[in-house]
Order: structure tokens, then sequence, then C-alpha cells
């Protein structure tokens, strides 16, 4: 199909102005139309970011089925919070955030296209609205953007740390100092890319930690980020020679518990609210492994 763009859109970006021409289509489908050359702005292919002039012509080949890695799944979601900016969620431990090569579906972004009409698109159609992750093996509190304007608001937090992120572990071996802070440049391991290490060329990590209890063999803790780096807290822990409890990646230390995946739970997050300016705090309560976990090491 081919038409012009009237003037009055102007300045504004080309996949918001086709999402609201086609209302019936997500906008992530439109962004990956527009990312593989299927819609055309006076004969050449542009980005989905790209500033409508006014009077352009436009030629949109028909709307085809997307990949399976980007549609919406109707999965179950723990929102702790929703506006037409943000919505916040308790990320279960197991579910990836966001579709790769070996993870299709059954991600969190697939149950939130499925919710959501619109997500920013600033990171593309894999992950949109993703400000920040949380591994697969990581449960809690994730805030997740509606549009662009509150992504570069939350992106913006993050970095100057403005957002505050608090997360509760259980790590191997008792810790004798009541808090510390560890730091160490966090990078790509040189023998196992799929692993991060304190490497002299990474970049800048720091985490501070506080004992909250003491037991015969194990830690709980609360860590809180002072960057955000790849695997900070799981390094960092490990640095010190207290690893997380079934942490797999990082130690081969036995884990006599139920529980699949590393014991690490983001907590809460407060934040300034991208569009009242209002300070937020978000809790997610502890889960029930690791609740369980506690249980057993108290009795």
């Amino acid at each position: 199909m081919n038409f012009k763009i009237d003037s009055e859109n102007e300045r504004k970006r080309l996949d918001i102005y086709l999402a609201e021409k086609f209302p019936e289509k997500s906008r992530s489908h439109i962004q990956k139309m527009i990312s593989d050359g299927l819609v055309k702005v006076d004969g050449k292919i542009v980005r989905p970011g790209y500033k409508i002039i006014g009077g352009e012509s436009l030629e949109v080949e028909d709307f085809t089925p997307i990949d399976t890695e980007y549609l919406p799944e109707n999965i179950p979601l723990d929102i702790l919070y929703e506006d037409s900016d943000i919505i916040v969620v308790n990320k279960a431990r197991g579910m990836t955030v966001h579709p790769a090569d070996t993870v299709k579906s059954g991600t969190l972004v697939n149950a939130l296209l499925y919710h959501c009409k619109d997500l920013s698109g600033i990171n593309g159609v894999k992950r949109p609205g993703i400000v920040h992750r949380l591994d697969k093996d990581t449960s809690g509190v994730m805030v997740v953007a509606k549009n662009d304007k509150a992504h570069i608001s939350l992106a913006e937090q993050i970095k100057e740390k403005i957002a505050v992120r608090n997360y509760l572990a259980i790590v191997h071996g008792v810790i004798d100092d009541n808090a510390g802070i560890i730091t160490g440049a966090i990078g790509r391991d040189k023998a196992d890319r799929k692993r991060m290490s304190i490497t002299p060329d990474g970049k800048p990590a720091v985490t501070e930690f506080k004992v909250l209890e003491r037991f015969k063999n194990f830690s709980y803790v609360e860590c809180r980020l002072k960057t955000g780096r790849t695997h900070q807290i799981r390094v960092h822990m490990k640095e010190i020679g207290h690893p997380l409890l079934g942490d797999t990646k990082y130690t081969s230390r036995k884990n006599p518990f139920d529980i699949s995946g590393q014991a690490l739970h983001s907590y809460t997050l407060t934040l300034t609210h991208p569009s009242n300016g209002k300070r937020m705090n978000f809790t997610a309560p502890l889960p029930e492994d690791m609740e369980n976990i506690l249980k057993q090491l108290r009795g």
C-alpha cells in the first residue's frame, strides 16, 4: 500500500505514526517491519525512529506474520503497579526477560506484549520496554517503560543512581563483617564468555552489602547495587568468598536445598515517576523457595 504522510505528523516517529494509523497492529510488529525494510519512505529504507518531515511518500508492504519470538503470549504476570507510563512486575525465578537465540517464547517480553498495547521502542523489537534486566534465575521487582519518554527517564535514573535497587540473597559461608562495600571492575571471563569476572579492563562496579542473619554454613544478606553490571552481585559475592547458594555458574559448592537457580531476589526498587516526579517505592515479597530455605536454616 502507498500513501502520503500529511504535514500534521511532522517530527513524529515513524513507528508511532504507523501504530496510530493501524491500531490493530502492535508497535513491536511495526518496528520489526520497518527494521526488515518492509516500510520505505520516499523509496528509502529507514529506522523505526525516523522523524517524519511531512509530505513523504510511504510504501508499506502487506502486514505479514511476525516471528514467533515476538508474539504476545497469555502468560500470567504478577503486576505490582501500572499506569500509562510504567508497569512494575514481580518477575518469577526461571523466567527469561526477553527472547534470544536459544529462547524464543515464554519470556517476560512475550507476556508484556499480550498485556500491554504499547511498550517503549528504544531497545527495538526484541526488548520492547526493557530498561533493566534480571537474570533468568533471579526473581523480583522490575520496571518496564510503556513509552519512550518514560524509558529515557528511567534509564537516566539508573545511570545516575537516582533509582535504588535492593536485593536479598542467601550465600555460602558465614560473613564476619556486619556490612561492607565490594569493588572490582567486571568484564567477560577470558576463559568462558558466558561468565563474568573481576578483570582490570572491565567496567567499574560497586556493591554494598549488609548481613541480616548468620547460620551455621550460610549467611542471609541484603545487597544494594551502586552500578548495574551483568551478574554483578553473583560475581562480587564470589569474589569475597561467599558465592550465592544455588549459583551453578559461579560455584561448585553443594546446594542441599530445593531451589532452582541462585538464591537472589530483587526486593525493592525506588524511583522517580517519569511524568509526575513522585518518588515511588515498590516491594516484591520474598519468593516461597527462599522463605522455605530460611525456615530450614532457622530451624
